[in-house]
């Protein structure tokens, strides 16, 4: 007998072609305390998300959902909704007509039961023709719950499914939310909705900008009154409320635009899209004000001038055509009345104080050499587990001589290990620690007016580079070296206390310390042995007395037996080799198998990321060649015979190839693999992938000619030893046996 089933059909009462059902608008607004400008755009694109799911769920179809964000408010508008909810036929089948009823026509306690279960009676069971025979079925019509009703009982729930990364609890209601909820409304057509969520009514009532609402038309002691959700944004706007981001976004870039013209500048870029962002949802009624400040500041550096007006104020900076700062800013208002003169002044007012904070830091910084810092650092706990600052300068020191050592350019250790020295001296001066974003940057001007040479001064400017993925790498040898110091003793020293990213959780970011050594070394085309470097990171930590934790990525590669340094090693080499596929994914585009391949040389000894990348790069322009695939067939098939027999022997008697076909396989891997090993030993890739290429007749012509499993025992294992050979040379690349081909 069929299972019991239940089809569920959107279908109308009506014909659609001839009568629509019809339709209204909705509108929600959670109206609160100032909401942090981050949370805004997120929490709308959530809100969006949370009500089309509640609408296609409840059977209520619509047109468009538009979203919109404040400081004060979330809110989405729905067009085109529909009034009603889409009726439903539903059918559940039951027990077979046969069963249902006894000779007499009368149902049986089977029927009955079924349609008790269902909810009907049992004089509407209908029948319906299946495969299996003829059986009962129920049938509920059940008609669409106007639009209202729907919101009105089941928004609360939808609110509640909002999340935020941090919220408070401000009454009994229990509700967690950034900042306390002050109203809500809920408007359907014309009609205003009523629900209790976070101890708050909802009605039809808004409230517009905290000053310039008052005494506004339209706006009255309990608000702003929304007729209907369609005119949302008028009513808002007479309250003095921009409340589309996007119109705000373009009100702003339009005045920072003009107000540069008229000071023959421009805005500062580097910064610009962010301060944009944070005014875009830091106001309501976006406008900007141009102030000016003492042009005897120009004298700090310009990044402290930045980075002052952004950190405190988000001011935007201006430059001029040659991109010198001027003694000018921008600063976005939630005002626009006539006089902003005095608003104008107290910004300038502001700004001039943190100015001169910056004034003071600079001077008073300088009087101290970096040299002079370094033994402060031994107060600054790099991490608990870890030690200090000044264990982990004195680390780096060591690190980058063996880098620049291992890079073959010796000639720069000693600017290297001076950089080392002083990176980190800059954490303890006033100015960085007013402004942690400069760090570096101060380091390399205070290095400047210590007197230290330009090769170090350089690189204590950039070693933090790339502080994002599409950050550059640091342009000067020394700076490179210092950077690749500074991320490898990182890595070594939480992997060597156990401490590892795990899933999507990774506080201390080691996957972008990971992630830029990858760039460095394959963007600046560094070869390096990286496995001797963390070797020589783990020989550090444990002459400081660093305590060795659990490297849980060891247990994927290495053998319980196998000795913690070994362990540390493969676990390293794996987390990088791992962002190297990253990297290989996100910015050439490499093939996953061609990835697999290189990937697959496992050699815990060494770790030279350039190398792999290279020989990617080569596997992966190769598989657009014409004899690519067949080669790899034939080669598969090669590898599989000797897996299969689990041959190692290796050594071909000459006098045993009788079939021109051996002969020729034989007398073309003996050229190759001289060629392969040439090519190999310049990191030439495309040249020995080439060389691999010409071996795609002999081996077809040798599956072709000879049968592999002769009768003749001595004939079948010289010819086991020759496809050995064969798959020696091949895997001298990579394991290519993971390329995918068609067909396989």
């Amino acid at each position: 007998m069929p299972s019991r089933r239940s089809t569920s059909n959107q279908v109308s009462t009506k014909d659609p072609k001839r009568n629509r059902l019809p339709t209204t608008s909705f509108l929600l607004e959670i109206g609160s305390e100032e909401l942090p400008w981050q949370m805004i755009q997120p929490a709308m694109t959530q809100l969006a998300q949370l009500l089309e799911g509640f609408l296609a769920n409840h059977r209520l179809s619509h047109d468009s959902l538009r979203t919109f964000g404040t400081p004060r408010r979330l809110a989405v508008l729905v067009q085109g909704l529909a009034a009603k909810q889409t009726p439903v036929l539903q059918e559940t089948l039951g027990p077979s007509k046969a069963v249902a009823f006894d000779a007499e026509g009368h149902p049986t306690k089977a029927a009955e039961g079924f349609a008790k279960s269902q909810g009907v009676d049992v004089g509407t069971l209908e029948t319906r023709e299946t495969p299996k025979g003829v059986y009962l079925c129920a049938v509920k019509r059940e008609k669409g719950v106007p639009a209202a009703k729907v919101f009105t009982e089941h928004l609360p729930g939808l609110l509640r499914q909002l999340t935020f990364s941090k919220t408070m609890r401000w009454n009994a209601s229990g509700v967690r939310y950034p900042r306390p909820i002050r109203w809500l409304v809920a408007v359907a057509g014309s009609q205003a909705l009523c629900f209790d969520f976070a101890g708050v009514r909802s009605g039809g009532h808004s409230w517009g900008h905290r000053f310039l609402s008052r005494e506004k038309p339209g706006v009255t002691s309990q608000g702003i009154r929304i007729r209907r959700p369609e005119l949302y944004e008028a009513a808002l706007a007479r309250g003095g409320v921009t409340v589309d981001p996007a119109r705000r976004r373009e009100v702003l870039a339009g005045q920072l635009k003009q107000l540069a013209r008229l000071v023959n500048g421009r805005v500062y870029q580097a910064n610009h899209e962010e301060l944009l962002d944070q005014a875009v949802f830091s106001l309501e009624c976006p406008n900007v004000l141009s102030g000016t400040f003492d042009q005897t500041y120009l004298a700090l550096p310009p990044e402290v001038l930045i980075t002052s007006m952004k950190e405190h104020q988000g001011f935007f900076s201006v430059v001029n055509r040659k991109g010198e700062l001027l003694p000018r800013f921008f600063a976005p208002t939630n005002m626009n009345v006539r006089n902003m003169d005095l608003i104008t002044v107290g910004n300038e007012r502001v700004l001039a104080a943190r100015l001169a904070d910056a004034r003071y830091f600079f001077d008073e910084d300088r009087k101290t050499k970096l040299a002079d810092r370094v033994p402060q650092l031994h107060g600054v706990v790099f991490h608990k587990q870890l030690g200090s600052l000044y264990q982990k300068t004195e680390r780096m020191i060591s690190l980058a001589g063996a880098l620049a050592d291992a890079a073959g350019v010796p000639e720069v250790k000693e600017s290297c290990q001076r950089a080392a020295l002083l990176s980190k001296a800059d954490l303890v001066t006033g100015m960085v620690g007013e402004f942690p974003t400069l760090q570096g940057v101060m380091g390399e001007k205070y290095a400047a007016h210590d007197g230290e040479s330009i090769e170090v001064c350089k690189a204590i400017g950039e070693y933090y580079q790339p502080r994002i993925p599409d950050d550059a790498v640091p342009q000067t040898t020394v700076g490179r070296l210092l950077a690749l110091a500074d991320r490898l003793d990182a890595l070594a020293a939480f992997f060597y206390a156990g401490i590892v990213p795990s899933g999507s959780e990774d506080p201390y970011s080691l996957r972008r310390s990971a992630f830029g050594v990858i760039r460095i070394v394959v963007e600046a085309g560094l070869t390096i042995n990286l496995g001797t470097i963390l070797q020589q990171a783990q020989h550090l930590l444990d002459k400081q007395g660093v305590k060795a934790g659990g490297h849980p990525f060891a247990s994927l590669r290495a053998g319980s037996g196998s000795p913690p340094s070994t362990s540390l090693r493969t676990s390293l080499h794996q987390f990088l080799e791992e962002r190297l596929r990253y990297y290989g994914r996100t910015v050439p585009g490499y093939r996953e198998d061609v990835m697999d391949s290189v990937l697959a040389r496992d050699d815990d000894a060494e770790c030279d990321l350039r190398d792999l990348f290279l020989r990617m790069d080569a596997l992966q322009a190769i598989t657009s060649q014409q004899d690519f695939e067949s080669l790899i067939v034939g080669f598969k098939r090669a590898h599989r015979i000797v897996k299969k027999e689990a041959w190692t022997a290796r050594t071909v008697e000459v006098a045993l190839l009788t079939h021109p076909t051996e002969q020729a396989l034989h007398q073309a891997v003996q050229t190759a693999k001289r060629a392969v090993g040439q090519s190999l030993e310049a990191h030439d890739y495309h040249g020995a992938l080439q060389q691999l290429i010409g071996l795609k007749s002999p081996i077809d012509q040798f599956f072709d000619g000879v049968l592999v499993n002769a009768p003749e025992s001595e004939v079948r294992a010289n010819r086991l030893s020759l496809l050995c050979q064969v798959d020696d040379l091949f895997s001298v690349f990579g394991d290519l046996s993971q390329i995918q081909v068609q067909g396989q």
